[in-house]
Parts: C-alpha cells; structure tokens; sequence
C-alpha cells in the first residue's frame, strides 16, 4: 500500500522510508544507474535503481518499460548538485529504491503520454483509457470534479433539492430528434431518453418542490459538432415564484461561487445585460462576445442614399447594410482572404474602404458623395487608418457573416485576453422564429416559455411580434445556458401551441400530461439548466467540449474504443418485438 503519491514528495520527506505506485512515464539509464519518473494523477516521482545500492532490483528494473505499473519501495533523498529539476515540483528530492514489484506490464503505448505530442482525434478516442493518461487530461476531469462539488455546495446552502427525474419517459420532442427505446413488456410501446428534464422539473414545482436542481444527463439525436454531443450534462434548476432577476441573481451568485472555488477567479457582479435586438445590433448574434468591442453599425439609411448598385439592390430587397469598423491596416491580399471568408459565411460579398482625412478610399467612393462619406465615417466612429467593411444582404445573412467576421478578427488581432471570463444575459427574444426551411413560426427556446405580458394580445393576430419572458447566459461568445419563465396556465399554454399549429388532440396526445397538472394549482415558475460540458470546456481554455468528457462520441455519433452503437442479435430484437427492415447497400 503507497504511503505516498507521485506528486506529493519535497524536500522536507528526505530520508523518510516511502512507498510510490503508478506508471513509468520514462526510463534513462546513466552510468548503469537507472532513473525512472513514476507518474500518478498527482504528479511524477523521480525513483532510482542503483547496482552499487541493490544489484538484485536493479536487475529486475531493467525490464521496465513505459506504462508499466510499478509497486516501489525506498528512502527520499536529495538530488544531487545540478541534477535538480526546477519544473518538476518533486524536482529536488528522489527515491532511492529498496524493494520493487512490477504489478503489470504493457506493450508499447500507442500514443505519447505527453501534453506536448497531441496524437490525431480517432486515435485519442480508440484508446481513450490512455489518453486520460495525459497530465492535462486529468487536470480537465478534475477541474470537472470540482465545478459539480462547488455546484451543489452552493445550491444546496439555497434550499435546493436535488431530485433525480425519469431516463425512460414519453416520447415529445423538443426540438430535436430522440433516441427511443422499445419496450419489452409493453410490445409496439415506445420510452425516449430524455433531451432536458424540462416537463418533469415543472411538474416538480406544481408538486410543491420550490426549488430543484440537478445534475442531469440529457440525450439528443442531433448532428455532432465541437460544442454538442449526442449525450451531455446539464445544471438543472427550477424555482416557483420567481422574476427574471430572482434568477439572475442565483446563477450569478452560482458562478461566482464555482470560479471562486475552483480556479480562484473573481467574477463581478453583476453580468451584463443586453436585450436580444440590441445584441443583433451591435454584434449581429444573441450570443456575443464581450470580451472586446469592434460592433457592427446599421447604415442601411445613408446607404441607401447612395448610387451605389449593390447597396441599392440590397435594400430594395428588403434587406441591410451593415458596417464594421477595424482598427487596422490590412493589405489588398488580406482584404481578398476577409471577402472569402464573409462569402463562406454566405454572403455575397463585402465591399470595404479606408479612412483618410474625413473621406474614404476605395473603388466604391465614385458612388458615394462627400457627404455620404461624411455621415459614414461619423455613424461608424471610425480614424484615420480604419478600415470599414460592408456586407448587403438579407438581415440575418448581414448580421451572420459580420458576426463571424468579428470573431475572427477578434481572436486573429488578439483583441481579448484568452484566460479572460465574460458573461452576459441576453433578454427580450421574440417568442417565435420563422424557419425559412419549413416555411413555419418555430419557437426561439421552446414551447413551454411564458409570453411577456404587454404583447400577450399578438399572439393569434400577429405572433411574430410576442415577445418572450426568457433569457441566455452567455460566456465568451457562446450560449452556456438558456432559460425562462414558465407558462404555469393551461390555457395560456393551449394558446401558444395553437400558434405553432398543434392540434388539440396532438397537444393532448403529447402534453396531456401536462396540461392536465396545470388544472390543480400550479404556480408561476422559471429556471435554466447552464451546461456543464461547456462550462468546464471554457474554464479550462478549450470549446471543444469532448476534451472535458471523459468518454465522448465522435462526430459520427460513435465511440471508436468500445465500438458502439453495435448490432443485436434478432433473438434480442425479438424480445423487444422487433425486427430489421434495412436495406444494405
């Protein structure tokens, strides 16, 4: 049994008996003395097998290769002169061994041990048993560990409960596709696993639980990318009772609680707070990055007094001009690369100009006036030696490919700090969302989220104009958490699902359950479930949020190391009443 850790010796153990455990990270051998740095979760030990000290061991340690698992046993003592390792927090002291046992071997590791050798994504997931291995791997688990612990420490002095809803529940999407399980017991009947608690954390509050959360794992059918996986985990929370800023408050108070406890980070408080149209405004998304300025300015109005083609075409259209002003000098090339970019973020292009002494350089000036130019260069707030760039377009292209391009000369210019937090609430979204794809009004969070009160009456006249009693957290530039008011009325409820064109009878069908609960007393509620995945990806300076799980899927939906999603045998698909009908290509 170790009496120590890898990481844990220092110069006051010296000439202490210890006993280490772990892995050999690397071998060098000098002058017949072999020095071997064990690892653990907890650091390295530097341990030496000496002939002149035990010829035996020694001989025994000459088998020792990487990964092997080794039980030591020996007495700390200083390094010898100019042998110190500054970096390692060991780096003074080493173990001279006494007693060694190779508790298991290991064929040749696949992959380096090493933060500084980054092996390709598929080879990291086959193996992913060794690549948690990694010093910075471990860091990024326990940082996780800790943000859950800091979580419930602090809910938990709030009067929170934490209470555990159904994995096997009703199929209703949300928005998404769901992952369905077939019943055994019931044949032909259908469980989904869960996209969000979100049904059952209400029925908890008309249950007369006031305050819940939890630490819940939520299932999607949905296409893969950096931020998504096909299961996550989310910080649940719901309260009965509550006003936007009652909530606010709580999560507020929550962050600054975690990045307190974990990464001895102040926050201040409170978070900003931008309404959604203000946000599309000024940074063309709803979910900015506030870390640095460069906003977007709207010169739809001077534009359009222009003789200009492009503008004037754009604007005749129904669509905008928007502007953003940089303060830097680009050359003609690197304006070439920023006009691909805006066009693969599907605009169809963007014309830009320099700033020289209250007028403009370009090839679009001839079209621009003196006094065009002039009002430009004042609602932009641009200075000599800025460079304006203009995106014509259909209003969400416009704002999209600014957004885009904002980011990228954002982190490209080094315009923010990267270890720096920035959060903000966003408020105020419309209720509902045209999908130009399905040609339908889809809401903007999801159907359960109360109207605002003053534009309640919009809602079977002209619903585009109802806007929303929800909110997003946001940090650095991405969504960490969507949230709302409840609707807590079965006939306000009915109303906003007659909008989205639901039946009654599909409402019934999918949300009787619901509804039904609304008819005994259910109180005003709200929460939101910031996710988790997300939150330790950005506290630990990455977006990529499988770098933070311990055991996440590919963008093919599939884990290379144990092989799944696999095939099942017809005997169990029977079982369950079911049978192939896949046409192999």
């Amino acid at each position: 049994m170790r009496t120590h850790t890898c990481g844990e010796l220092r110069k006051k153990d010296v000439t202490k008996t210890v006993v280490l455990e772990g892995w050999a990270q690397s071998r060098r051998d000098h002058g017949g003395v072999i020095f071997i740095d064990l690892r653990d979760r907890y650091g390295m030990s530097q341990v030496v097998f000496d002939p002149s000290h035990n010829n035996t061991i020694h001989k025994t340690a000459e088998h020792i290769g990487r990964e092997f698992v080794l039980h030591v046993k020996g007495k700390v003592r200083d390094r010898k002169e100019g042998m110190i390792n500054p970096k390692m927090p060991t780096g003074e002291v080493e173990v001279i061994v006494d007693e060694l046992e190779i508790l298991n071997e290991s064929e040749t590791p696949p992959m380096e041990i090493d933060d500084r050798i980054l092996p390709n994504e598929e080879l990291r997931l086959k193996y992913r048993y060794i690549d948690l291995r990694r010093p910075s791997m471990q860091e990024k688990i326990i940082l996780r560990h800790n943000v859950v612990q800091a979580t419930r420490e602090f809910l938990n002095s709030k009067g929170f409960l934490e209470i555990e809803t159904p994995l096997l529940v009703k199929p209703t999407p949300e928005g998404a596709r769901d992952y369905v399980v077939p019943s055994r017991v019931n044949p032909g009947m259908m469980y989904a696993l869960p996209q969000s608690p979100q049904l059952y954390k209400q029925i908890l509050m008309v249950s007369g639980f006031d305050r819940y959360y939890q630490v819940a794992r939520c299932l999607r059918d949905e296409d893969l990318r950096a931020d998504r996986q096909p299961e996550f985990t989310q910080i649940d929370i719901e309260m009965s009772f509550p006003t936007q800023e009652m909530i606010f408050e709580v999560i507020e108070e929550m962050m600054k609680h975690i990045f307190k406890k974990t990464k001895n980070i102040d926050l201040k408080t409170p978070f900003e707070r931008l309404t959604y149209h203000d946000s599309m405004q000024r940074f063309g998304c709803n979910k900015p990055d506030l870390r640095f300025g460069l906003e977007i300015t709207d010169v739809t109005e001077i534009a359009n007094k222009s003789e200009f083609s492009v503008f004037k075409n754009a604007i005749a259209k129904g669509g905008v001009v928007r502007c953003l002003c940089v303060s830097n000098d680009f050359s003609r090339n690197k304006m070439d690369e920023l006009i691909e970019f805006v066009k693969q973020n599907k605009a169809q292009g963007m014309a830009w100009a320099k700033v020289q002494d209250n007028k403009l350089e370009s090839s679009i000036v001839k079209y621009l006036n003196e006094s065009i130019q002039k009002e430009i260069i004042h609602k932009t707030k641009a200075k000599k030696g800025d460079m304006l760039m203009f995106v014509a377009d259909k209003p969400k292209i416009a704002c999209s490919a600014l957004s885009a391009l904002r980011n990228f000369l954002g982190k490209e210019l080094k315009l923010y700090k990267e270890d720096e937090f920035k959060f903000a609430w966003v408020v105020d979204f419309p209720l509902f969302e045209f999908n130009d794809e399905t040609e339908k009004l889809e809401p903007a969070h999801h159907m359960f989220t109360m109207p605002n009160k003053e534009t309640l009456k919009y809602l079977e006249t002209a619903p585009e104009k109802v806007i929303a009693e929800c909110y997003d957290l946001v940090l650095n530039g991405l969504e960490l958490a969507s949230g709302s008011i409840r609707i807590h009325r079965k006939d306000i409820q009915e109303r906003v699902m007659k909008a989205m064109g639901i039946s009654h009878e599909e409402a019934e069908k999918k949300f009787g359950f619901l509804l039904e609960a609304f008819k005994f007393g259910a109180p005003p509620h709200g929460g939101i479930a910031p996710g988790l995945d997300r939150l330790c990806a950005l506290m630990t300076g990455t977006n990529d949020i499988r770098e933070v799980i311990a055991f996440p899927k590919n963008k093919a939906a599939q884990c290379p190391m144990d092989n799944s999603p696999a095939e099942v045998s017809d005997k169990e698909l029977k079982e369950v009443h079911l049978k192939w009908n896949i046409v192999k290509k």
